[in-house]
């Protein structure tokens, strides 16, 4: 059975925490992110003037032999809000304020997250406290799901986290950033209509393996796996903020640079259409340029390919060789976007660069991509330079076409055998001819 309650009703009912539950982990930004839902779901409610609700989630409820209910799912939102009401409303009758939680990460979470939440309306007037606890009683709503068994419970908290397939990234961006679009429908349209018309693949593909990397190796940061958590990286800038940095980014559109934020909204669809054909720009320029035609070959495993796609479809290599390929896409992309030039030596260096990693390793993984992204002094690299803050700090396209890349190993020749022909490519391209 389901039901829709609103969240003063949700947390005066009989609830209980079982012990089988995790413990409660949201953290500071989750409940930024609550607030913010909160605020937007205000400010619709007074824009709409009608019996205007939002739903914040969906909540599955056991109900036990003495008419108490466990939290089978929703935990950590139930005690969020519970946190918030509680600072609202001190007086609030609520079961689970008798709870005794005696797990430590739950005990720390708890006090950190009370104690942000009575900061951050320490800022507000008494307007605002009010409009929440309105909020509470008549816009925020969730979807309440009873089950009579705990084995029922389990099957459909099953089904709901782990057989139903979860939004990817960038689906949830879609999502927030159509929702910052809400008094442009007709922009929102086109937007629908034109990430629609995109290879759902090639969007992740754009944030996985080039934008965020690209994103963390130009701040000396390793990457990391692009999840719903880091999500708040392309989140943009709201349109309406006041704060300098926001007025330029809003003043450079539509300019966009990787390592920059945008105004959130309609520029996040650009922002993904403009890397989309960045990316394929690049690709043709290896695919077609006559003094480029070693790199492709080396790209393609010595196929003279026509078109980007065919570039993209030729597997060749080991999963190593495919690392170093996205590494030098990568160190390409970042200075196109800089500098929106295409100098033949700045790629060549780019190139030699990143293919030196593979000439270098015997065994390569991600993990060591990360580190020489960055330029981890590793005595097994031949360059240590970290080639993304290199590009980030240049002022001019030839301080990359002018760097020193070490293409001489000591002993001459490559880590594997198998690189052997690569190595002698690289040091050709350089002006060694293939030997020392």
């Amino acid at each position: 059975m389901a039901e829709i309650k609103s969240t003063n009703d949700l947390l005066g009912m009989n609830l209980n925490i079982p012990d089988y539950q995790r413990p409660y982990k949201w953290d500071i930004q989750n409940i930024e992110d609550l607030f913010l839902d909160i605020t937007n779901a205000i400010s619709d409610e007074d824009r709409y003037k009608t019996e205007f609700k939002y739903r914040i989630g969906t909540i599955i409820l056991h109900k036990t032999k003495d008419d108490t209910y466990d939290v089978v799912d929703g935990q950590q939102r139930i005690i969020s809000l519970l946190l918030l009401k509680h600072y609202l409303e001190p007086d609030f009758p609520c079961s689970l304020l008798k709870k005794d939680f005696t797990n430590k990460v739950t005990q720390y979470n708890i006090h950190r997250n009370y104690a942000f939440i009575r900061e951050w309306f320490s800022l507000k007037s008494d307007n605002v406290k009010n409009e929440f606890i309105r909020a509470f009683k008549s816009i925020l709503e969730v979807v309440v799901i009873y089950v009579n068994k705990v084995t029922e419970a389990f099957q459909l908290f099953d089904s709901q986290n782990t057989r139903g397939k979860a939004l990817d990234p960038h689906d949830l961006l879609k999502a927030y950033h159509l929702r910052e679009m809400k008094k442009y429908p007709y922009e929102m349209e086109h937007a629908v209509t034109k990430w629609e018309a995109k290879d759902n693949e090639k969007i992740k593909e754009l944030f996985d393996l080039y934008l965020f990397p690209i994103w963390n190796w130009s701040r000396g940061i390793k990457s990391k796996p692009f999840t719903a958590k880091e999500i708040n990286t392309y989140k943009g800038i709201a349109e309406n903020s006041t704060y300098y940095y926001a007025r330029r980014a809003s003043r450079a559109m539509p300019y966009f640079q990787i390592s920059e934020p945008f105004t959130s909204g309609n520029d996040f669809f650009e922002m993904v259409e403009h890397y989309m054909y960045m990316l394929r720009d690049i690709k043709s320029e290896i695919c077609n340029k006559p003094c480029l035609k070693e790199i492709k070959l080396v790209i393609c495993g010595g196929k003279d390919v026509e078109t980007p796609e065919d570039m993209d479809n030729v597997k060749f290599g080991s999963a190593g060789f495919g690392y170093t390929k996205n590494l030098f896409y990568c160190a390409l992309l970042c200075y196109y976007d800089k500098f929106h030039n295409f100098d033949e030596m700045a790629v060549k260096k780019l190139f030699s660069w990143a293919f030196m990693l593979r000439v270098d390793m015997e065994n390569l993984g991600f993990d060591s991509v990360n580190k020489y992204a960055i330029g981890d002094e590793n005595s097994r690299y031949t360059n240590t330079m970290g080639i993304f803050s290199k590009i980030s700090f240049a002022r001019m396209h030839h301080e990359i076409s002018g760097l020193q890349i070490k293409v001489c190993r000591d002993p001459d020749a490559p880590s594997n055998e198998k690189w052997e022909e690569l190595y002698n490519t690289i040091k050709k391209i350089n002006g060694y001819g293939g030997v020392q």
